[in-house]
C-alpha cells in the first residue's frame, strides 16, 4: 500500500485525509496554517513541518490548496514540494486552479521524473465527508488507473477528461454552472419571499419542478435557515467564477452568465460575507427586498403607485458631481452644456439629485462622479421633480446600470459617508 503525503487540511482536504485514514492508508499531512491536524493526529495520520518534508518522505502526494497563489507556495516555495521530490513520486493536485498552471505543474513535475495528475473535484463538503466526492482526472490515463484506489478512498468515482490540464478546465466549466444556479436559486427564493409565499413551500415546488437542482437540495434549507456554515465558501465561489472569466476569454466563449453570476458574489463578498457559505449571497437579495427570505412579508401587488414604490428607507448624501445635459434643436441636432450638482439620496428605486438649474421631467441627463471616484459616468432619467428654496430635486432612475457599476457606486458612497 502506497505511503500518502497530503498538504492542505481546510474545508475539504481534513474529511478527505480522514476517509485515507479509515481506509488503512499511512498519510503524513501538512497545512500552511498551524493547528488544524490536531483530529487527524488522533486518527493516526503523522505531520509533518513543510511541503519538503511532506514529497521527501511519501509516494503519493495529494495537494488540496485553496487558490493559484497559494499552490504556488507550496510546490515552488523554499521549502516547497519540487526543491526535492523523489524520482517516481506521483503527485495528485485537486485544487481548483487556472488550467494553465496545472499544465506547468505536470512539466515541472515531469522535468523530475515524476507523474502529475489533475484531479479536482465535486461534491462539496458533504461529499467529502461522506467519502462520495467525483474526481475529474486529467494526466496520463494509465497513470490515474495505476492510483485509482487512492482516489477511490476519498471518492465514488472517477471521470477521465484528457491531458493534464482538462481535469482543471473541467471543474472550472463545473463550478460557473454552480454559480449561476446558485445565483438563480437564491433569486428565485426573493421574489417568492417578497411576494408572501412561504420559503419552505416554494422550495418544495423548487425540488419537485424544471428547477430542481443540487444547489437547491444543498443550499436551499441553509438559505431558509440563515445556516452559512461553510460548504463552500462565497470567496471561494468568486475566485472560480474569476478564473473561469479568464478562460473564458482566452477560448473567446462568450460568458454573459459567467459575467452577472461573478458580479453577484463580488457584491457578496464587498458586503463582507466572503468567508461564509456560498449561500450567504442570500443576504444581498434580502438587504434588496427589505426582508428575510425566510420569513416573508405580507405579499406585494401588482400596479402599485409610484409614491408606495418610494416608501424606502432613504439615506441622506452630500456628494458633488457633474450633470451633462442634453436637448434637441429644431434641425435635428442637439447642444450640450455640463451644471453643478449633489447626489441627496439613494434609495433601492434610484438616487436623488439636487441642482439648481430647471430640468424637465422624462429629461435623460449624464452623471459625473468627482475623478477620485473611479466612476464612469452614468445615465439617469429623471422621474420626479421637487422645489426646495430656490433648488430642484430631481429623483432619477439609473437607466441600464450595470451590476458591476452598482457595486462601485454603493462603495463609493459607503466611503463617502463613513
Amino acid at each position: 500500500m502506497k505511503s500518502i503525503g497530503f498538504i492542505g487540511l481546510g474545508t475539504m482536504g481534513e474529511p478527505m485525509v480522514a476517509n485515507l485514514l479509515r481506509k488503512g492508508y499511512s498519510v503524513l499531512v501538512y497545512n500552511r496554517t498551524p493547528g488544524k491536524a490536531e483530529q487527524l493526529l488522533e486518527l493516526g495520520a503523522d505531520e509533518a513541518p513543510s511541503p519538503l518534508e511532506v514529497a521527501k518522505r511519501v509516494d503519493v502526494v495529494i495537494t488540496m490548496i485553496s487558490n493559484d497563489q497559494a499552490i504556488e507556495e507550496v510546490y515552488f516555495g523554499e521549502n516547497g514540494i519540487l526543491k526535492e521530490i523523489k524520482p517516481g513520486t506521483t503527485i495528485i493536485d485537486s485544487s481548483t486552479i487556472s488550467p494553465s498552471l496545472a499544465r506547468r505543474l505536470a512539466s515541472e513535475v515531469a522535468d523530475r521524473f515524476c507523474d502529475f495528475i489533475d484531479a479536482p473535484v465535486t461534491g462539496s463538503k458533504p461529499a467529502a465527508i461522506d467519502g462520495t466526492l467525483l474526481f475529474m482526472a486529467g494526466g496520463d490515463k494509465q497513470t490515474i488507473l495505476d492510483h485509482q484506489d487512492i482516489l477511490l478512498a476519498m471518492g465514488r468515482e472517477i471521470i477521465y477528461v484528457g491531458e493534464n490540464g482538462s481535469g482543471a478546465t473541467a471543474k472550472l466549466a463545473h463550478n460557473t454552472i454552480v454559480g449561476i444556479n446558485a445565483a438563480g436559486l437564491i433569486e428565485g427564493m426573493a421574489i417568492a419571499a417578497k411576494s408572501g409565499i412561504d420559503a419552505s413551500s416554494f422550495l418544495r415546488i423548487v425540488q419537485s419542478g424544471g428547477a430542481a437542482s443540487k444547489q437547491a437540495d444543498l443550499k436551499g434549507r441553509k438559505i431558509i435557515e440563515g445556516d452559512y456554515s461553510v460548504q463552500f465558501s462565497l470567496n471561494l465561489m468568486l475566485k472560480d467564477l474569476r478564473l473561469s472569466a479568464v478562460l473564458t476569454d482566452a477560448l473567446e466563449v462568450s460568458s454573459p452568465m459567467l459575467e452577472t453570476a461573478q458580479n453577484l458574489f463580488q457584491l457578496g463578498q464587498a458586503a463582507g460575507y466572503g468567508e461564509s457559505d456560498l449561500a450567504a449571497l442570500a443576504h444581498v437579495y434580502e438587504d434588496w427586498i427589505g426582508q428575510k427570505i425566510g420569513h416573508p412579508a405580507a405579499p406585494t401587488t401588482v400596479g402599485k403607485s409610484s409614491s408606495e414604490r418610494r416608501k424606502k428607507i432613504r439615506l441622506p448624501l452630500d456628494i458633488p458631481l457633474m450633470m451633462s445635459i442634453y436637448q434637441w434643436e429644431g434641425d435635428g441636432g442637439f447642444k450640450g452644456q455640463s451644471v453643478h450638482g449633489h447626489l441627496r439620496d439613494l434609495s433601492e428605486d434610484g438616487i436623488q439629485i439636487e441642482s439648481e438649474f430647471p430640468l424637465e421631467q422624462d429629461m435623460f441627463v449624464v452623471l459625473h462622479f468627482l475623478q477620485e471616484s473611479e466612476l464612469p459616468p452614468m445615465t439617469a432619467r429623471i422621474v420626479r421633480i421637487e422645489r426646495n428654496n430656490g433648488s430642484f430635486k430631481y429623483g432619477c432612475m439609473l437607466s441600464a446600470l450595470p451590476l458591476y457599476q452598482r457595486i462601485q457606486l454603493q462603495e463609493y458612497i459607503n466611503n463617502q459617508t463613513k
